[in-house]
């Protein structure tokens, strides 16, 4: 497997086809793709902290990790998503998984478990909105060395 370049455009195609319950991210400051074989077998999308006390200017956020299944490819991304912010001049770059998923390619390349968030919907009174995504509780891992 190795890391290719992919255009913001054709990574959220291939998120759109091959992510379980989720749609592409709506933007990103940098994608990166695997590739095996001559395919892209994964893609991730990194950008800003969706949660604004977060957003402090020296962290990005995986917002999408997408693969075909390929064996390794998100541990491979994963890292590669550290080492590009990292390069970037970035300190900390954080994701989010279910609750209900084991973290395994987190834990391989060295991610910590900082946190777990609460299942809260973005619906109130004064601002109505419908839940687009089921409503889970969420585990933040997150890399720093």
């Amino acid at each position: 497997m190795k890391i290719v370049p992919i255009t913001q455009k054709e990574a959220k195609a291939f998120v759109d086809r091959y992510h379980r319950h989720m749609n592409a991210a709506r933007g990103s400051v940098f994608q990166v793709a695997a590739e095996k074989n001559g395919e892209v077998v994964g893609v991730a999308m990194c950008g800003r902290p969706v949660a604004r006390h977060l957003d402090d200017g020296w962290t990005l956020e995986v917002n999408r990790m997408c693969t075909d299944g390929t064996k390794n490819a998100c541990s491979f991304l994963y890292a590669a998503c550290w080492r590009v912010a990292r390069n970037l001049g970035y300190r900390k770059v954080i994701t989010y998984i279910l609750e209900s998923e084991p973290g395994t390619s987190l834990f391989a390349v060295d991610w910590k478990l900082v946190g777990k968030t609460n299942a809260a919907s973005w619906n109130c009174k004064s601002r109505p909105r419908v839940d687009l995504y089921p409503l889970q509780n969420k585990l933040r891992f997150e890399q720093t060395n």
